[in-house]
């Protein structure tokens, strides 16, 4: 994502407020298309048994992620508990005038800028809560929450946690921990256990209860650990809920206690320990994603050169773990760290893409960027190098034993490594690119690279980024792909239909592929046809659209009929939590309620597209009708014996299709994804308004398939052979 824009909007925190009012663009698909025949008809010839096929690419739809959106944070990554370490806060930065760039304007912390605070936390009883500093849990977790219990004190004591905008509480077995010490001058002695609950934020209700029992003195020195287990029988009839901590009044009236690294997980996706959230995993599981490109995204990069995103710090236990400024304006605990990046690739079984910093951030004061002195390169180089030694050395090399340590004996093996991100935006990746890449290939002779930058600045197509205007191109490594990416409108994707048709003999990379590493219809189409970053409504796609979704896939279409060429794609931003989010569309919406969890239509789409995927390309040619309104490619399943024609019709009309085959079929099946209105969405109060739907085919067998193309449609027909 550009940072420019990011800049200008993310302090720009948005609650929908599960309304089932999301802003809309009520317009034509496309402009300027009066010369187009929308209901002209087409005739196909599919070959089976002459013409070239290719093998289609087994990579190309994967999954991106980066922490934006609160995606991770209050997201994927389970933990339950908002500011569980009181390690950070958020920002919001934008303009002033008389300053070039960008500043913090404001911060939760009005002091120090991500600092930490007391968000997400309120005491239960005669307490008071503060911040503490004297009590360290450690030297990366050094705040901790300071619980003074009044000498009057009655009933229940403790502390309540209110959750990433709440929590789910619904049948299953909750984990809950925490470290806890005591101030030995007011601490009597007197405790004999401690209670953690589930409640109601609206009512007196509490869900359940876990007593955990004293078996020796609490510490007056160092942190005692504790953790338990909560199970759970309820279903909570809303997920405005609590998680609490309690102590009975008469036994620590007049103490004082510090708590820190609270956190409450519910249970996990494959079961992982500080895993993925059980509910949104399978849904992007349900993708069957073939890559994952982690960690990013401009949160790789940092704010500046000294705060990026560093490997070495988000592994190993929590405690131990210091978290960053994320990107998007919120702390990132990086919990969700390196090798529960690698296990979330294990458990998906998706090939991991990792993201190597390569020395260049876009700083916060704007898009131009700071680059890592030429001097300091070498140890960059070799951070990713144990990097990368850490994900797949065996337990005879430092970083391998280490990743055993951490209960990960086996090798990760790691094929794709991506070097930087959006290096378009720097004018050092010539240098920066080729350093890296001969550095690490030095070690690794077999592995592929990703390069974040190649033609941007051209005006064209697939290659045009308007908004890049300084001539910063570079010239790709034998065999490496390029990472483009594309916010744009629906007549971009479009027009960039056929691209990559002969796009490697074209560029002269004809060793060389392409990942098409994030894109998303941004807005709909307008006059001038340039991007409004400011996301006005009217103009502005919020939430996938049908709109998006048949654009978009006309696009990937494009892709799957030149698996030589691209190898890659990836939509972005793939989360947005509901609740606090700077970057829209999204492919996945949710909120702390699985209930309320909403996969757009172009998430139907991608899960389409990629269900229905052959093994080699098929030669299609057309005796009637060309390209626009239709649109089509198709494949063949050598393994299961079936012919793939993937159809999508952009126009507002029917068109009649003819397909001739030079075999017989024995069975036709098909799926189609469309709607009433272009415009249609998939929300809360009707999560299922746009997906693919099971087509009624009374054609049994033959060799010719006649069928009208319903308009504003995507469709999948399987042909049995």
């Amino acid at each position: 994502m550009l940072r420019s824009f990011a800049a200008a909007v993310a302090g720009a925190v948005a609650f929908i407020g599960l309304a089932d009012t999301i802003p809309v663009a009520k317009k034509p698909l496309i402009q300027k298309r009066d010369d187009i025949n929308t209901s002209a008809s087409v005739e196909l010839s599919i070959t089976t048994k002459s013409g070239t096929r290719n093998d289609t690419s087994p990579l190309l739809y994967g999954w991106m992620f980066e922490d934006i959106n609160h995606s991770g944070e209050g997201g994927l990554y389970a933990e339950m508990i908002t500011n569980r370490a009181f390690q950070g806060s958020t920002v919001t930065t934008g303009s002033i005038d008389g300053l070039d760039g960008y500043v913090i304007i404001s911060s939760e912390n009005p002091i120090q800028p991500y600092g930490p605070v007391l968000t997400g936390w309120s005491g239960i009883g005669d307490v008071r809560l503060s911040l503490d500093s004297l009590h360290p849990l450690s030297d990366t977790i050094p705040t901790c929450l300071r619980v003074d219990v009044f000498s009057n004190a009655t009933g229940e004591v403790g502390i309540l946690n209110y959750g990433w905008w709440g929590m789910d509480v619904s049948p299953q077995t909750y984990n809950a921990s925490f470290y806890v010490v005591a101030n030995a001058p007011v601490y009597s002695g007197n405790l004999t256990g401690f209670n953690v609950s589930l409640r109601s934020n609206l009512t007196n209700d509490i869900w359940a209860t876990q007593h955990i029992p004293l078996t020796h003195n609490l510490s007056t020195f160092d942190y005692d650990y504790f953790e338990t287990q909560i199970v759970n029988t309820v279903q909570a009839p809303y997920s405005n809920n609590t998680f609490a901590i309690t102590m009975n009044a008469s036994e620590v009236a007049g103490s004082t206690f510090y708590f820190d690294l609270i956190s409450l997980f519910p249970e996990t996706f494959k079961g992982r320990k500080n895993g993925l959230r059980k509910d949104l995993a399978q849904t992007v599981y349900d993708l069957k994603p073939s890559f994952l490109r982690f960690p990013g995204g401009n949160n790789l990069e940092g704010y500046s050169v000294l705060t990026h995103w560093k490997w070495n710090e988000t592994i190993g236990p929590l405690r131990y773990r210091k978290g960053s400024f994320g990107n998007w304006n919120y702390w990132n605990t990086n919990g969700l760290g390196l090798l529960e990046f690698l296990e979330w690739c294990e458990d998906m079984e998706m090939e991991p893409v990792l993201a190597i910093y390569a020395g260049f951030s876009l700083d916060i004061h704007g898009s131009t960027g700071t680059t890592y002195p030429k001097s300091k390169f070498d140890e960059l180089l070799q951070d990713a190098l144990d990097e990368i030694e850490y994900c797949m050395g065996d337990t005879n090399t430092k970083y391998g034993a280490l990743r055993a340590e951490h209960g990960h004996p086996e090798p990760v093996e790691i094929r794709y490594i991506e070097i930087g991100n959006e290096d378009y935006l720097s004018n050092t990746y010539s240098w920066r690119l080729p350093y890296f890449h001969d550095g690490i290939k030095a070690k690794y002779p077999n592995m592929k690279f990703i390069s974040t930058q190649y033609d941007e600045d051209k005006d064209g197509a697939a290659g045009g980024y308007p908004y890049i205007t300084d001539g910063y191109n570079v010239s790709l490594p034998s065999g490496a792909l390029w990472d483009t990416h594309h916010y744009r409108t629906p007549s971009y994707f479009l027009e960039s239909f056929n691209f990559y048709d002969n796009w490697q003999e074209e560029t002269g990379n004809t060793d060389n592929g392409v990942m098409i590493g994030e894109y998303s219809v941004f807005q709909i189409d307008t006059e001038d046809g340039e991007i409004d970053w400011t996301m006005p409504v009217g103009i502005h796609i919020f939430y996938p659209q049908l709109l998006s979704a048949i654009s978009e896939g006309v696009y990937l279409l494009g892709a799957e009929r030149n698996p030589n060429a691209v190898k890659m794609s990836s939509y972005a931003p793939s989360l947005q939590n509901f609740n606090w989010y700077n970057w829209t569309p999204n492919l996945i919406a949710f909120t702390a309620n699985p209930n309320e969890t909403i996969c757009s239509v172009s998430y139907y789409q991608q899960q389409l597209m990629n269900t229905y995927r052959g093994t080699e390309t098929l030669p299609v040619t057309n005796s009637k009708g060309g390209f626009d309104p239709l649109w089509w490619g198709a494949t063949i399943d050598t393994e299961k014996n079936y012919i793939y024609l993937k159809v999508i019709n952009s126009g507002n009309s029917s068109v009649p299709l003819t397909a001739d085959f030079d075999v017989t079929y024995s069975g036709v099946n098909g799926t189609i994804l469309t709607s009433d209105e272009v415009s249609d969405i998939n929300y809360i109060n009707n999560r299922t308004a746009v997906v693919p739907q099971t087509l009624n085919i009374t054609s049994a067998s033959g060799d010719t398939f006649e069928w009208d193309v319903p308009s504003y449609s995507i469709t999948v027909l399987q042909f049995d052979l």
